[in-house]
């Protein structure tokens, strides 16, 4: 039998694969779009738009209880996207930041 277990170096060069991957592909949304769909499950692929879509409520200022009341999640998922929004040199913040700036020079 073969030994199936990645450490984690192996998991992380994985995903440095993955996220070349889509780093080349990202300007062709119907590629990326198909890659995602293809990678994630169907609930994946839901619950990662759904989490964005917490963040950028939550970057917003929505409370959030008013959050979990209007998507249906709980609080624990609203609050561990809360969190890591509070670190600025977070991916979200960071993210967030350009997306910002992308939209103003439109």
């Amino acid at each position: 039998m073969v030994n199936t277990k990645l450490s984690n170096e192996q998991v992380e060069r994985l995903m440095d694969e993955v996220l070349v991957v889509i780093q080349t592909i990202a300007p062709s949304k119907p590629l990326l779009k198909a890659f995602l769909t293809d990678l994630l499950t169907p609930a994946e692929y839901r619950d990662t738009a759904l989490r964005w879509r917490i963040i950028k409520l939550l970057s917003q200022g929505v409370a959030q209880r008013d959050i979990a009341e209007s998507l249906g999640v709980s609080l624990s998922k609203i609050t561990r996207g809360s969190r890591e929004l509070l670190d600025q040199n977070g991916g979200f913040a960071k993210v967030l930041k350009q997306s910002s700036s992308t939209k103003h020079k439109s």
